[in-house]
Order: structure tokens, then C-alpha cells, then sequence
């Protein structure tokens, strides 16, 4: 089902097409598809390859970003990121850019893959703390680097009371959300963060960590890859069972009011999300729903 207005569709056989037009070395392997998230759709390629296709044109620069800094960022990171192979150009069939990455085993951080979720707590604040003590590089946040989570929050006000208004209409008979407002306006009544800027993932959500032998092994999807300051980067971890949110709160060490603004754009991501997908992705809407519910039980 499409997500987003002006969605190009894409199957098999279209990125068969463009793998034997563009990457012949590559035609004969297998393809499978291998998922789809909110902004491209993924098939892995033989063993080791995986495509990665934006939904829409907005999604495309995304790619063309990860193309230009991943390759920079990855020696100097301690942990596993995607591997630009190619680049992708446009055709008749597929009218927009596209990328094939270098395939990275692992599983969805979940119950079932996860051993240790204090361990884990702990590791993904190292990654984070890693990913944004990395030199700018000349990179400023503006352009294809900048993005709203890399923000303030009091610009956000607008639409995200209109997305929590949306939220009491939809999920209001099961979850408080007029709680929840009370605690976005705490993050709002908060001093703003005055700095510095750093490298953020902007996305950190359990589908984006992937976990080998219980532990966090790889972080994919750099889409949201931007500069500004890091309180919304901390959001996803509401996502993430109480004792692996404690343990990374404890390996960061923000203070307070970072972490009631962190804890604000949890809210805001996860009530905008339920309001935009409520009828096209369940899936999406159920972790918003769960994330919301792990807010309100703290």
C-alpha cells in the first residue's frame, strides 16, 4: 500500500531491469525483496548486496546524501554502517536516484535477538556518543543536513499540537494522551539547547539497530543523517525496554532538562507519525502506540 502521495511503484521486475541495465556484473544474482520502511523500499541481491529505493522524489536526496558521507564517516566510527557499492541513475521505469549497499547481517534489536538490554542500553549510548564527538568535516546544517529533529522544539509547536489533537481522536479512548500533552509542554517550558552541533543519525529507532550474538552490531539507515543538536536523537530510546532506557540515560549523563526535550520530540515524532500513518501503516502506528504507552509508564 503507498504511503505518501506520489509514490513511484517498484517490484521485482522493475529493479531487475535496473540491475541489468546499470550493475550487468550483478544481473545473474538472486533477488528477493527485504523490506520496506517509510521512506525506500529494500531487496536484497544475491548474498551480500541489498537495493535501496526511495519511495518518492522528496525521499531521493536522502540517498544521494548517504552516498556522499557514509564513505566519510564510516573510518571513523567503531561500529557498522552501510557501505555505499553504487549509484543508481534514473529511467523510464524508475524515474529517480537509487543506491545498492553492501549487505549487513544481522536482526531487528527485539526481545528475541537482544541478551542483555542494559548491555545494550549502554552500547547504543557509546555509538551515539561516538557518532557525535566525529569531526564536522566542513559539514554545517543546512541543505540536504538539515532536518527538523536537529532543531528547537518551539518551531515544532504548531503542528505537533495539531498531530496531538489528531492523536485524542484516534488512540484517545486508549492512551492518556492529555498527559502527554502536559509533558511536550515541559519539554517546550525548557531553556532551548544553545549548542554545540554535531553528527546526527536522526532515526534510531529498534528497526534501525541491528544485533549479532545478543549485542548491538550495526546501525542502518543514515537517511536522516543531518548536523544540529543532539536532544532529539535521544528520543528513540522510549522505544527500548526500561532497563536498556535507564542504562543509556546513565552512559550519556544529560542533564534534566536535555532529557525532558528528548523525551518532548519522543512524543512529538511518535503522536505525528499515528496521525500521517494511521491508515496506510499499521506496523508504524503500533510502534508509535507502544512508544507513547512506554512514556506514560515511567
Amino acid at each position: 500500500m503507498p504511503l505518501h502521495q506520489g509514490e513511484i511503484p517498484v517490484d521485482e521486475d522493475v529493479v531487475s531491469a535496473l540491475v541489468t541495465q546499470q550493475c550487468p556484473q550483478w544481473a545473474h544474482l538472486p533477488l528477493s525483496l527485504a523490506g520496506a520502511g517509510t521512506d525506500n523500499t529494500m531487496y536484497r541481491l544475491g548474498a551480500d548486496l541489498l537495493v535501496r529505493l526511495p519511495r518518492t522524489a522528496e525521499k531521493a536526496p536522502s540517498l544521494r546524501k548517504e552516498q556522499r558521507w557514509l564513505p566519510r564517516l564510516a573510518p571513523r566510527l567503531g561500529f557498522r554502517i552501510p557501505e555505499p557499492l553504487h549509484t543508481g541513475v534514473p529511467t523510464s521505469a524508475f524515474p529517480l536516484p537509487w543506491s545498492v549497499y553492501r549487505w549487513i547481517d544481522g536482526e531487528e534489536a527485539g526481545p528475541q535477538t537482544v541478551s542483555d538490554w542494559a548491555a545494550f542500553g549502554t552500547d547504543l549510548a557509546g555509538v551515539v556518543r561516538e557518532l557525535h564527538g566525529v569531526d564536522l568535516m566542513g559539514a554545517t546544517g543546512t541543505g540536504d543536513l538539515s532536518w527538523y529533529r536537529g532543531g528547537h522544539l518551539r518551531p515544532c509547536a504548531d503542528w505537533i499540537g495539531r498531530a496531538l489533537a489528531d492523536c485524542r481522536t484516534i488512540v484517545g479512548a486508549q492512551i492518556d494522551v492529555d498527559t502527554l500533552e502536559r509533558m511536550w509542554q515541559a519539554g517546550l517550558a525548557r531553556p532551548e539547547p544553545s549548542g554545540p552541533q554535531v553528527w546526527l543519525h536522526g532515526d534510531l529507532r529498534p528497526t534501525n539497530l541491528l544485533v549479532r550474538h545478543g549485542r548491538l552490531h550495526a546501525v542502518i539507515d543514515f537517511g536522516g543523517l543531518s548536523v544540529g543538536l543532539p536532544d532529539a536523537e535521544y528520543a528513540p530510546v522510549w522505544d527500548l525496554p526500561p532497563e536498556a532506557r535507564h542504562a543509556y540515560r546513565d552512559a550519556v549523563d544529560v542533564d534534566d532538562s536535555t532529557w525532558l526535550r528528548a523525551r518532548a520530540w519522543a512524543i512529538a515524532v511518535a503522536a505525528s507519525g499515528i496521525a500521517y500513518y494511521q491508515h496506510s501503516y499499521p506496523a508504524f502506528v503500533a510502534e508509535c502506540r507502544a512508544r507513547l504507552r512506554a512514556i506514560l509508564a515511567e
